[in-house]
């Protein structure tokens, strides 16, 4: 651990950890492998891009990712490599209602926010009426 993970003096009595950073644990670690939602960051090294994604993508959750670096190009192909409901390019956190919210394997089943979440919420039905005097296919003849 670099920093953090003590329980700050005015909220001791709950469930609260400083901002804390990881560096370097072991890929099997169970922090590196389940999705953590709290002030808590793991930090690995990479040795080039292909190695950056793979790491990143190799987790059963994808809830969101970010990319950082002034190449602009570079955070277009790593944000559309990474399997992550949404990629944030150069920014984290923000969130626009009409836009959907999700994840991808595990994380953030289905969809939120914007007409795609509105789908989530809503049951399609066909109707089909058949309105001729002839027979249609072989069970209705007479």
């Amino acid at each position: 651990m670099l920093t953090g993970g003590e329980h700050p003096l005015d909220l001791a009595s709950g469930y609260f950890i400083e901002p804390t950073i990881f560096a370097d644990l072991p890929t099997e670690s169970r922090i590196w492998n389940e999705e953590v939602f709290g002030p808590v960051l793991c930090v690995r090294t990479f040795r080039d891009e292909a190695q950056a994604v793979r790491m990143a993508n190799d987790t059963p959750y994808g809830l969101a990712a970010a990319v950082m670096s002034n190449d602009t190009e570079r955070c277009e192909r790593i944000a559309c490599a990474l399997r992550a409901g949404i990629v944030w390019i150069n920014c984290s956190q923000p969130t626009f209602t009409q836009a959907p919210w999700g994840g991808m394997k595990r994380s953030g089943i289905g969809r939120e926010l914007g007409l795609w979440g509105l789908h989530n919420y809503l049951e399609t039905k066909q109707l089909t009426r058949y309105v001729s005097t002839q027979p249609w296919g072989w069970y209705l003849r007479r």
